[in-house]
């Protein structure tokens, strides 16, 4: 008989093992990363606030330490092409299970992007070694600095043209993007606060190449360890691999079956044990954030109802407000620096004071600091307005 999992076991784990009860916050932005495996960071404040809200005291330096100086954190595109940050170790994963399947994808595309401005393999290929060379000498540069020295990659190419969106793209914006994806330069400090997204480059190491199915056993084994136990289209949907990969994953990392609300589910064979629920916590989790984007099936923690409002039509989640591992409601914070909430359901008086002390916990984080979400949904322009 298949072992049955029930949502409350469910968020159990989601609260101690992405550290957003009180009791099992991390001390390190390194410590939260690995909990959470990435930090989604297309938008860059994601990474800030994702952080702040797992960790009883790590700040903004503490992250930049780690990304820019130290080199534990890497931001680096993986699993369907998002940019993410992860520890160090789980980069040579992350490459070889999936971005450099995406990394060959991207490059066949710039070499048709460059086709349509009369430009061939042969050019690209000493224009990406002048780039490269120029990288080593300068040790860190934006683009136009690096286009200072190649003037190639000041280039654009009309896109769509003669329609209502043609624009022009930059031949060195989608070039550092596809050596980033090859990983032989990483983004380094942002060109501004910790809000921006533009970077600096520095030249890297690539990750060692895996042979893809130990890396993609290996990426699952360590997905289910924080996610699980999630179905296969969870983790079909978080990796962007297909369903014969999944499952090929999961039989190597020795998964077994387990029946969930959402139906067919797998779990680690060392996970099958109950987990002691946590004392009562509340969280205010940024757009974006990694537990909120875990899984494609939701409902054990996103009531159906409340997704119109949290959503934008591209389907990233915005701010939210979570009470006993259920989100409950939206947060965002005004141009004068007041944070706002509101619940999209009734979750009690402890739940509201709870909140109200996350609240004020974020509050002294930011400071001056202001953030707006690079993807804005309804509740979010709302609290704003």
């Amino acid at each position: 008989m298949t072992l049955a999992i029930d949502d409350d076991q469910r968020r159990a784990r989601l609260a101690r093992r992405h550290l957003l009860g009180p009791a099992h916050r991390a001390g390190s932005p390194e410590q939260v990363a690995e909990a959470v495996l990435v930090l989604h960071a297309s938008d860059p404040a994601t990474v800030f606030l994702s952080t702040a809200a797992r960790s009883a005291d790590a700040h903004v330096a503490d992250l930049e330490r780690a990304l820019y100086r130290d080199r534990t954190l890497l931001r680096m595109h993986g699993m369907r092409r998002t940019l993410f940050v992860l520890p160090e170790d789980l980069a040579p994963l992350v490459h070889s299970s999936t971005t450099r399947k995406v990394a060959e994808k991207e490059r066949r595309g710039l070499l048709s992007f460059l086709a349509e401005g009369g430009w061939d393999a042969a050019w690209l290929a000493e224009v990406e070694r002048r780039t490269l060379a120029a990288l080593a000498e300068l040790g860190e540069a934006n683009l136009k600095q690096l286009g200072d020295c190649v003037t190639e990659l000041r280039e654009s190419v009309l896109m769509s043209a003669g329609k209502p969106y043609e624009a022009r793209q930059s031949v060195g914006s989608r070039l550092l993007t596809v050596l980033g994806m090859d990983g032989t330069v990483v983004r380094g400090r942002p060109v501004g606060g910790w809000t921006s997204g533009t970077h600096h480059w520095e030249p890297h190491e690539a990750p060692a190449h895996l042979p893809v199915a130990q890396a993609q056993a290996e990426l699952a084994r360590r997905w289910l360890a924080s996610y699980g136990p999630a179905t296969e289209a969870d983790l079909k949907w978080w990796t962007g691999w297909g369903l014969r990969e999944v499952r090929a994953a999961l039989a190597a990392c020795a998964a077994v079956p387990v029946e969930l609300a959402a139906g067919p589910g797998w779990v680690l064979p060392e996970d099958v044990d109950p987990v002691e629920p946590p004392e009562p916590w509340a969280a205010l989790l940024p757009a974006l954030d990694p537990t909120a984007m875990g899984w494609q099936q939701r409902d054990f923690y996103l009531p159906t109802e409340h997704r119109a409002e949290l959503f934008d039509r591209s389907g990233n989640i915005g701010p939210t407000v979570w009470w006993c591992g259920r989100i409950v409601g939206g947060w965002a914070q005004r141009p004068s620096g007041e944070l706002a909430w509101e619940p999209l359901e009734q979750a009690g008086r402890a739940a509201e004071k709870a909140v109200t002390a996350e609240l004020d916990r974020l509050r002294a984080w930011l400071g001056d600091s202001r953030v707006t979400p690079r993807f804005r949904t309804p509740l979010e322009r709302r609290l704003v307005a």
